[in-house]
């Protein structure tokens, strides 16, 4: 079973500088939109082949625009690895709509 966290419990952990990773897993035109500060853009498409470079000593929560595809990746990492990452429940919707900022990211930060 997909573990979740909501935006709240999200920002708790960033708030605690608990040694969490953000991974980004929308398109490229998502997001240079917007991301969630220290969020690491890597495309849904991407994870099998980046499934090696995934920390097991850090959190690493997935999100998407609004939970679907960072779920399906959650999904896909824990049948793949000995990792259980977390998805962001509702995604960047709901960070944004729970009053957390959205930042412009700097450049691309692709992983790898």
């Amino acid at each position: 079973m997909i573990k979740e966290i909501d935006a709240a419990g999200l920002k708790e952990l960033m708030d605690k500088d608990e040694d969490i990773l953000l991974y980004d897993v929308r398109s490229q035109a998502e997001f240079s939109q917007g991301i969630i500060e220290g969020g690491i853009f890597m495309p849904m498409h991407t994870v099998p082949v980046k499934l090696n470079d995934l920390p097991d000593d850090k959190t690493i929560v997935f999100y998407c625009r609004s939970g679907a595809r960072s779920g399906q990746v959650c999904g896909y990492v824990m049948q793949n690895t000995n990792l259980e990452p977390l998805n962001l429940r509702g995604g960047i919707i709901s960070w944004y709509q729970s009053g957390f900022e959205v930042v412009k990211p700097e450049g691309l930060q692709a992983q790898g």
